[in-house]
């Protein structure tokens, strides 16, 4: 059995950072994981091939080549996977597809000839053995959660590391805490489950051995939420990991409460993270309570992502505009909020409703549903009828992005988090990569751009006052082309 496996292309997003890879001629973010670990759950004896459209065209001789297809697609990714079905189609392939895309949306796919959905660990096996015996089934799914300890080594091999800037790993699925306008706990249960440490070891070591020193990003939706796991068993593993090993850097997502544990903080930054995202969502406490994102409230959540930073973790933030409970106010109080904090890489997007949520339960059921979302929760779209009424919604958010991402705001937003930010005391190590990036920012960003002054006083800043964050700061002002680039397509300036 010949399979060809397909991930299709990403828009232009916020998260994206289309515009910054071009700096470290980079094509994606990330490879697709979950294709990657579907390959591996495969039999061994079946030949597989992976093309990411985001890196590379899809050729009309690996359509021929190949018996099957397999798409996995995330929700952003609709429009896409549309024109890569047909295209299959066209070529009279058996398409079977996966992915949060099609877990909520199958029947709008009839052209698909098979659904594996929810955990490939518990439907792919289904899928597998019906296939055997010639009687494969349209749709698999399941109420069960799988056992993280019998997921296989990702097939890493499939994968062209030279076009990525990142690799994934998944430690953890599942998240305690039930933010109404999250599908996670929908799809992956409450109960975190998790990868033991010679899991996550064994998929570095591979990584490693194919070459791999860039950064690693822990996919977990909290990473945070087995804290005796990660203290006694995983951090102690990556620490001792890193020694003698160069590169390799992490970043992961976590809640707010990382804040109130020094000691998880310190073994995090010990073990090699320096980037965490957080959904801090908004400064509002009667929003906070609407979204039931209790761990938020409560507490003063400037001095939580102040001590994130003085722990060496970089803190990327989630922010959301169109609570019921919010007002015009909200706009300016989250600008103020946003930039006392430091946090530079802000994603704010307008209250979304994803299906599977209480959220979108609520507004369906009071007839504020107006449409299918993008699943792009920074393009300045919604698909709710806010509180406040859209056009205020709109014009806030626009107001909002343009003031936040402005080079004045922007580049003071980054010497508030550099103030703060205490990276551990390890040797700083560039690739070419990086002094590529550094050389083409001060021609596109120092010297061509209208910001060049806000450039240069950073960089002199920087280089004098905190000079082991010097290629940091680089990176956030590629980082800020990138959003303001994604603004202006949106029609923020």
């Amino acid at each position: 059995m010949r399979v060809l496996m397909l991930y299709p292309e990403f828009p232009d997003t916020f998260w994206s950072f289309k515009h910054a890879l071009r700096f470290v001629r980079k094509k994606a973010s990330s490879p697709p994981l979950g294709l990657v670990t579907i390959a591996a759950l495969l039999p061994s004896a079946w030949e597989k091939r992976l093309v990411d459209l985001n890196v590379a065209r899809l050729r009309d001789r690996d359509l021929a080549w190949a018996d099957m297809v397999i798409i996995s697609a995330m929700i952003v990714q609709r429009d896409s996977a549309r024109e890569l079905i047909a295209r299959c189609k066209r070529a009279g392939k058996t398409i079977i597809a996966g992915g949060p895309l099609f877990l909520s949306e199958y029947e709008d796919f009839p052209e698909v000839d098979h659904f594996v959905l929810n955990e490939g660990e518990i439907t792919l096996p289904l899928f597998l053995s019906d296939l055997a015996r010639g009687c494969p089934q349209k749709v698999y799914q399941t109420d069960q959660f799988a056992d993280l300890t019998m997921t296989p080594v990702p097939l890493w091999e499939l994968i062209d590391f030279r076009k990525y800037e990142s690799l994934s790993i998944q430690y953890s699925r599942g998240c305690p805490f039930q933010c109404d306008f999250c599908n996670i706990t929908a799809m992956l249960g409450r109960r975190p489950r998790t990868k033991r440490a010679a899991q996550i070891i064994a998929e570095l070591d591979k990584i490693y051995r194919l070459g791999w020193r860039r950064n690693v990003f822990f996919v977990d939706d909290n990473f945070i939420s087995n804290k005796r796991q990660l203290k006694e068993e995983i951090l102690p593993a990556l620490i001792a990991w890193r020694r003698g090993r160069a590169g390799c850097s992490y970043l992961t997502e976590a809640s707010i409460n990382l804040a109130d544990d020094e000691e998880l903080m310190g073994m995090m930054s010990a073990a090699g993270f320096n980037s965490v995202f957080v959904g801090i969502e908004t400064p509002d406490e009667a929003s906070l309570a609407e979204c039931n994102k209790g761990q938020n409230v409560h507490r003063n959540l400037v001095e939580c992502v102040q001590a994130m930073q003085r722990h060496g973790l970089q803190v990327m933030g989630g922010f959301i505009v169109g609570f019921d409970n919010d007002t015009e106010s909200i706009f300016d109080r989250q600008i103020e909020f946003i930039q006392k904090s430091g946090v530079v890489t802000a994603m704010v997007g307008m209250l979304q409703a994803i299906p599977g949520t209480p959220l979108f339960a609520r507004l369906h059921a009071e007839g504020r549903i107006t449409h299918e979302m993008t699943g792009d929760n920074a393009d300045g779209t919604t698909n709710i009828i806010p509180a406040m009424g859209l056009d205020k919604l709109k014009t806030g958010y626009a107001r909002l992005m343009a003031e936040l991402y402005s080079p004045e705001n922007f580049y003071a937003r980054i010497r508030t988090c550099l103030r703060l930010y205490h990276p551990p005391k390890a040797p700083v190590r560039l690739h070419a990569e990086e002094l590529y990036a550094f050389l083409r920012s001060i021609w596109k960003l120092g010297t061509l751009s209208a910001e060049r002054n806000h450039y240069w006083r950073l960089f002199f800043w920087t280089l004098f006052h905190r000079p082991r964050s010097l290629a940091l700061a680089v990176t956030f002002t590629i980082y800020g082309f990138h959003f303001r680039t994604v603004n202006a397509l949106n029609g923020i300036r």
